[in-house]
């Protein structure tokens, strides 16, 4: 028991340290993951060791090493959407001078595994690898709209659905009707329910069983981003660029 927990500690200290690109102090750390500081000083001593960490010798702060990029370099070889889907979407972003993300779902949460950014001054802050929930995003609710009944029924049993901004959906009820939406319109929408000031529009990506794999979306600030704007100008080409990415998967819908 005393191997395994270990583990889960050593990996605890990862998942944190993801989520600081700057890095963290020992005591930082301690506090946040209510683990006394020699443990903490174990576990990095041995993660540093191995390169999964390293230390900021001027700021005594740990930061992720490269030994976890070494890691993730044949998973992100392997995904055939991204390398397939990224033409595309760098076009997307070009045309429309946005931040345009690529998503697919993990463990009930969304994952960005891809990000163009525009060339805007105001940008998104996310980071390929962050994730979010489903029912405040609209790559989320497109991923979400294209499981399987008893996934689906899994997955909303265990929602916690917390209000983040004023237009965040909270409740079970309103988050299938929002589904039944997304189906019929084809395309999803992020009315700034996960940020107040951002507003999304996303896509599906098909395999060639006519799955949903994978969500692409649009992002921008919502004085940029209006509803018009989304309705006039982008709804037809995100289901253009849906169809053309996800046929050189195969899709031949």
């Amino acid at each position: 028991m005393s191997n395994v927990q270990s583990l889960e500690r050593a990996l605890t200290i990862l998942n944190k340290l993801s989520e600081y690109p700057e890095g963290m102090q020992i005591t930082r750390l301690s506090e946040q993951l209510g683990l006394t500081k020699s443990t903490i000083h174990r576990m990095l001593a041995t993660l540093s060791s191995m390169n999964y960490v390293v230390k900021d010798e001027k700021t005594d702060r740990y930061k992720l090493g490269y030994q976890i990029l070494f890691l993730s370099r044949n998973l992100l070889n392997n995904t055939n959407i991204i390398s397939i889907a990224k033409p595309y979407l760098e076009k997307l972003c070009q045309e429309v001078n946005e931040t345009v993300h690529l998503c697919i779902e993990d463990r009930g949460e969304v994952v960005y595994i891809d990000k163009i950014e525009s060339n805007q001054t105001v940008r998104m802050y996310s980071r390929i690898g962050s994730r979010a929930p489903l029912y405040c995003t609209a790559v989320g609710k497109i991923l979400f709209s294209g499981m399987k009944e008893d996934k689906k029924n899994e997955l909303i049993s265990n929602m916690t659905f917390i209000p983040k901004t004023s237009t965040t959906i909270t409740s079970k009820e309103e988050f299938l009707g929002e589904i039944k939406n997304v189906q019929n319109k084809g395309y999803a929408l992020d009315n700034c329910e996960n940020e107040a000031v951002l507003r999304c529009i996303a896509s599906p990506i098909y395999d060639h069983d006519g799955e949903i794999i994978a969500s692409f979306s649009i992002s921008g600030p919502n004085n940029r981003m209006t509803t018009d704007f989304i309705e006039e100008s982008l709804v037809d080409k995100m289901k253009q660029y849906s169809i053309d990415i996800s046929r050189n998967l195969g899709y031949r819908g």
